[in-house]
């Protein structure tokens, strides 16, 4: 469900958002259009109007990708995600109507109080607060029934032992501490922008320092002394890293080493590093008992997951819903809106 901050603030500013050049829409919405085309969708006897998909989905691609030029493919993921939100808090609505679900009077009172106390030194809010609050309060009421909704269809019978242990037997990863590996470094630094020669010469610093640690000098100490990282303070110890927090091409290289061994000189991000391997623990595989209430817990998030899917496509497939492909061509391919 969506954040009411932005109501307010659309609201309080009274303009809305302009799709001119704006990628998001532009390939979807043709400039001119026939009034008999500007809809997103009809659910049962309800119209999502063009202008209200595309300000929806115009404020989802600014939150989205803010950053910068998103993919096609990216903008077509969300235009889709954003009309199936849509359609589905029409159903949803209307589903909580026909199970006459109330709204938490209580709570929006509280929040409409919140908004007042935020917003009592607007100028724009106090002129209109009496126009803007009754908008406010139905959609906070409707919020509401749609938490108690879900809620509802969540709420199913808990998971048996034995289905536990079947879960647990079946996804053995998921209670598997991975291996750790617990790292010592010595880090000759240079700048990534310095010239070819820069890292030369650290490379031949670094091969002269691997010859003195390997024939005995005291890693710990070397580092204290040279190592241009934090950890020189520790003697190089990173301590306990993961598989996945460890570069792919140096995972390699230590995935070959055993406990006291170097690493020959590498050529890293900030310069030219020697890793020592301190320790290896290896993976663990957490006997049932010890993680049975996390089975539990991840077993029963799965399965109130899958209720609350399945319950939103068994109204999907009992609706009538007409999706306008015709304006909005994007959401043609795999939307779930289609039916």
């Amino acid at each position: 469900m969506s954040s009411l901050r932005p109501l307010i603030v659309a609201m309080l500013s009274a303009t809305t958002l302009a799709l001119a050049g704006s990628h998001a829409l532009a390939q979807a919405a043709p400039q001119a259009q026939p009034a008999t085309n500007d809809y997103l969708a009809r659910v049962g006897t309800v119209t999502i109007t063009a202008r209200e998909y595309e300000q929806a989905a115009n404020t989802a691609a600014r939150q989205k990708f803010y950053h910068g030029q998103p993919p096609e493919a990216e903008i077509n993921a969300l235009m889709k995600d954003v009309a199936d939100q849509m359609i589905d808090r029409i159903l949803l609505i209307e589903a909580a109507r026909q199970l006459d679900i109330p709204a938490d009077d209580a709570a929006v009172a509280r929040t409409i109080a919140g908004y007042e106390e935020r917003y009592k030194d607007s100028p724009r809010w106090q002129q209109n607060r009496h126009t803007m609050i009754p908008a406010v309060k139905a959609r906070l009421e409707e919020d509401s029934r749609l938490k108690a909704l879900e809620a509802r269809i969540r709420d199913i019978p808990e998971a048996d032992d034995a289905a536990v242990h079947a879960f647990y037997e079946s996804h053995p990863d998921k209670f598997t501490e991975p291996e750790k590996l617990r790292l010592a470094m010595i880090l000759l630094a240079v700048t990534p922008s310095s010239p070819a020669e820069s890292w030369e010469a650290a490379d031949a610093e670094a091969e002269r320092l691997h010859e003195r640690l390997f024939e005995g000098e005291d890693f710990a100490e070397q580092a204290r002394l040279v190592s241009a990282d934090a950890s020189a303070s520790e003697g190089g110890d990173l301590g306990y890293l993961h598989r996945g927090m460890i570069p792919e091409g140096l995972q390699d290289t230590i995935d070959t080493m055993q406990a006291g061994a170097l690493s020959a000189p590498t050529r890293v991000l900030q310069g030219v590093a020697i890793f020592k391997l301190l320790e290896r623990k290896a993976a663990v595989h957490h006997p049932f008992d010890r993680v049975a209430e996390r089975a539990r817990d991840l077993l029963m998030r799965e399965r109130r997951d899958a209720a609350w899917q399945d319950y939103r496509l068994s109204l999907r497939r009992k609706a009538d819903i007409e999706l306008n492909t015709r304006r909005y061509p994007a959401l043609a391919d795999g939307s779930a809106a289609v039916h």
